[in-house]
């Protein structure tokens, strides 16, 4: 099992025992906006996501982001291990500005085998800026923004496709979401996109 060490934060498995406080991030509607499934509004539901996500065979590494100091959980970090190698992650809004997201990807995108992730991808919504910010401080290149109707919350979302060849492979594209949903473009201003169109 996964443990990560960094100067602030403890990257570690999650237990059952973390509910109350995941529950606590996930049911904030701030939070959940960006999230892509619905707030659960008990704690019931908050359990069952919990095991679908992070306690049941997740694919790849899924961890709890917890303070050093004090071992509170603050947030929530993937890295899937098939498919489009997807990266995620997510923080009770009080933590957000201090740089924990930018030190927790650092750490766990270091301790990912390059053999098992070539390459990682990652989205974000276009009205959520600061998860681009995150995703270019670890060095993540945007490629292109595609519109897709998102479910299960059916509502229409501009994401932001951004990709980090870790294996040498420079000249690599993800072109998937370009190919599967036809309202797509190329922002300016947010640095050299993938020749994937």
């Amino acid at each position: 099992m996964l443990t990560i060490t960094t100067d602030r934060l403890v990257l570690r498995p999650f237990a059952a025992a973390d509910l109350p406080a995941f529950f606590a991030i996930q049911h904030d509607p701030v939070v959940n906006r960006f999230l892509p499934w619905f707030a659960p509004q008990t704690e019931a539901a908050a359990a069952a996501l919990l095991h679908q996500q992070y306690l049941d065979d997740p694919d790849g590494e899924a961890l709890a982001i917890c303070l050093k100091t004090t071992g509170q959980l603050i947030g929530f970090i993937h890295a899937e291990a098939s498919a489009a190698h997807d990266f995620g992650y997510g923080m009770a809004q009080e933590f957000w500005g201090h740089g924990y997201m930018s030190e927790a990807g650092a750490a766990l995108i270091a301790h990912l085998p390059v053999a098992d992730y070539p390459f990682l991808t990652a989205t974000h919504d276009r009205e959520n800026p600061r998860s681009g910010a995150v995703m270019r401080r670890l060095g993540m290149t945007y490629q292109y923004t595609y519109l897709e109707q998102w479910q299960p919350k059916d509502i229409p979302v501009h994401f932001r496709l951004y990709l980090l060849n870790r294996d040498g492979e420079a000249s690599r594209t993800f072109p998937k979401y370009w190919d599967m949903y036809p309202t797509h473009f190329v922002e300016e201003g947010l640095g050299d996109a993938g020749s994937s169109r």
